[in-house]
C-alpha cells in the first residue's frame, strides 16, 4: 500500500534500524480477531466448538484471532452477541483499566462500542458504565453494540466531554479516553485514513486530545484511575500528550502496565523531558505482535476531590406502564426485575444502579430498554430478549445455528410449531435471539427490521 512520504520518513527517523521490519508490516495481510462475551458464554468452554479456527490473544483472556478467510460477522452467533469483532491489538486498553462489578466508570470517547462491550462485560452488568459518544451517526452504533452484548448497566450519551465534566465532576472510579486520533495504526485496514493524514492533522488531534483529557481529570475521584489510548503510532499524541497531562496535573501518577504478549513498554526519548516513568505505558507494535498497534497509558489521581452533589435518577414511569410490564414478566419470564423504572415517551426503561439524574443531557440509550406500551398491552424490546439468560424464559424455542428455520427467523419470516403459548424466547443453541409470538401454531417474527438478515 502507499503510504503518505511524510510519514515514512518520520518513521524511519523514529524507528531507526528498526524501521525496515516496521514497513513489512504493510505487505501481509492484517490480524482478525473477535472478542467472546462471558456474560453469555465461557470463552475457554465457547472457542471449543467454535465454528471457526481460532487461537487465543495473548494480552485479552477473551480475545482470539481468526482466518482470514472465515467470516464471524455473518454468523447468527454475532448476532446473538456472542462476541465481538475487534481489531486485536484494540483489545489491551480495557485490560489496562479492568473495572470491578459496581463500580462507576466511564468510556468517554466510545463508538463504536469494542471497548465499552468489554468493560461492561468486566462489571459483569453490575454498577454503572457510561458510554459517551459525540457524533450522533456513530452513538447509533454504539447503542446498537451495547444492546447487542446483553449490558444492562450502561447508559448511552451523545454529549461533548465539557457538558458532561460540568455535570459529574469528581464522580467516576475509572475513565477510559480513546481518544481521536490521526489513526496511523489504521493504514493497513483503513487506506482512506492514511491519505488524510499530514503533520498538521497530528498536531490538530493532539491539541484535541488535552481538551477531552482536561474534561475527564474533572470526572475522576480521588484515587480513580484513567487510561488514555491512541491507536497511532505519533509520539505528539501519545507519549507527549502523557508527558503533558503529568505536566499539567502534578498529583497524576503514572502506573506500570503489563508488558505480556509482545507488549513493549513507552518511549522516554521521544518527549521533551525524558520522563523515564514512561516506560510505564505501553505500545503494540504491528511488527511486535499480531495487531495493528495501539498506546495505553494508565494513570492515578492523587489529590482530593470535592465530592459529587448532584441528584440520582428516580423513577418516573407511570404505575400503569410497569403494571403492563409485571403481567407480561408473569406471562414469559422465570425472573423478576426490580429498579429505577422511567419512562420515554412508551418504552419503559430500567436504569443502572445508582445512575445520575442525566436529564438535560442527550441520553440515547437509558440502562435496559424492557419494552413498549401500546394500547394496554405491553411488548418487549429486543435488548431485553439479549440481556436474558435462556433459563430465565418461561417458553423457549431452541433452533440449530445449522438450521434453515435460523436463517428464516432472522430474515423476519414466521415459523410453524403447532403451540400456542404466546411470548417466547427464540434461541440459538442455547443463546436468546430474539422474541417470537406463538399464536394457533405460528410464531409471529418479533426480529427487528432494521438488524435483519438480507
Amino acid at each position: 500500500m502507499r503510504l503518505p512520504e511524510a510519514f515514512v520518513a518520520k518513521m524511519k527517523k523514529l524507528l531507526q534500524e528498526e524501521a525496515d521490519e516496521f514497513f513489512t508490516v504493510y505487505e501481509n495481510e492484517k490480524a482478525s480477531g473477535l472478542r467472546v462475551n462471558p456474560l453469555k458464554t465461557d470463552p475457554g468452554a465457547w472457542t471449543k466448538t467454535a465454528p471457526f479456527s481460532l487461537a487465543p490473544v495473548p494480552f485479552c483472556p477473551t480475545g482470539f484471532y481468526y482466518e482470514p478467510n472465515e467470516q464471524p460477522g455473518k454468523h447468527p452467533y454475532h448476532a446473538a452477541g456472542l462476541y465481538y469483532i475487534q481489531e486485536p491489538s484494540a483489545m489491551a486498553v480495557a485490560e489496562a483499566l479492568r473495572p470491578a462489578p459496581g463500580e462507576t466508570v466511564l468510556d468517554l470517547c466510545a463508538a463504536p462500542g469494542g471497548k465499552t462491550t468489554q468493560l461492561g462485560a468486566m462489571m459483569e452488568n453490575k454498577g454503572l458504565l457510561v458510554a459517551n459518544e459525540i457524533h450522533p451517526k456513530r452513538v447509533k452504533a454504539l447503542a446498537e453494540n451495547v444492546e447487542r452484548f446483553g449490558l444492562t448497566n450502561t447508559v448511552v450519551v451523545n454529549e461533548t466531554p465539557e457538558a458532561l465534566a460540568e455535570r459529574l465532576p469528581g464522580f467516576f472510579d475509572k475513565i477510559l479516553v480513546d481518544a481521536p486520533c490521526s489513526g496511523e495504526g489504521m493504514f493497513r485496514k483503513d487506506e482512506e485514513a492514511a491519505s488524510f493524514w499530514s503533520p498538521a492533522y497530528v498536531e490538530e488531534c493532539a491539541a484535541r486530545q488535552r481538551r477531552i483529557l482536561e474534561s475527564a481529570y474533572a470526572m475522576l475521584k480521588e484515587g480513580g484511575i484513567l487510561v488514555y489510548s491512541t491507536c497511532t503510532f505519533s509520539p505528539e499524541e501519545n507519549e507527549q500528550t502523557v508527558e503533558w497531562l503529568l505536566e499539567t496535573y502534578d498529583d497524576l501518577r503514572l502506573l506500570p502496565i503489563a508488558k505480556i504478549g509482545g507488549i513493549e513498554p513507552g518511549r522516554p526519548e521521544w518527549t521533551k523531558t525524558n520522563r523515564a516513568e514512561l516506560e510505564y505505558a505501553a505500545r503494540l507494535w504491528p511488527h511486535r505482535l499480531k495487531g495493528e498497534g495501539h498506546f495505553v497509558a494508565k494513570l492515578q489521581k492523587q489529590r482530593p476531590t470535592s465530592p459529587w452533589r448532584g441528584r440520582w435518577a428516580k423513577s418516573s414511569a407511570p404505575k400503569a406502564a410497569i403494571r403492563l410490564y409485571r403481567q407480561f414478566e408473569q406471562e414469559a419470564l422465570r425472573t423478576k426485575r426490580d429498579g429505577t423504572f422511567v419512562s420515554f415517551g412508551a418504552h419503559l426503561t430500567v436504569l443502572p444502579e445508582r445512575c445520575p439524574d442525566l436529564s438535560g443531557l442527550k441520553i440515547v440509550r437509558a440502562g435496559l430498554h424492557l419494552g413498549d406500551v401500546k394500547k394496554e398491552r405491553f411488548e418487549p424490546n429486543h435488548a431485553l430478549a439479549l440481556a436474558l439468560q435462556t433459563e430465565e424464559a418461561k417458553h423457549v424455542l431452541d433452533l440449530s445455528s445449522a438450521s434453515r428455520e435460523i436463517v428464516q427467523y432472522w430474515r423476519g419470516e414466521t415459523l410453524s410449531t403447532g403451540s400456542d403459548r404466546g411470548w417466547l424466547l427464540v434461541a440459538i443453541d442455547g443463546h436468546p435471539f430474539a422474541w417470537g409470538k406463538e399464536v394457533k401454531g405460528t410464531v409471529k417474527n418479533f426480529y427487528p427490521k432494521g438488524l435483519r438478515l438480507i
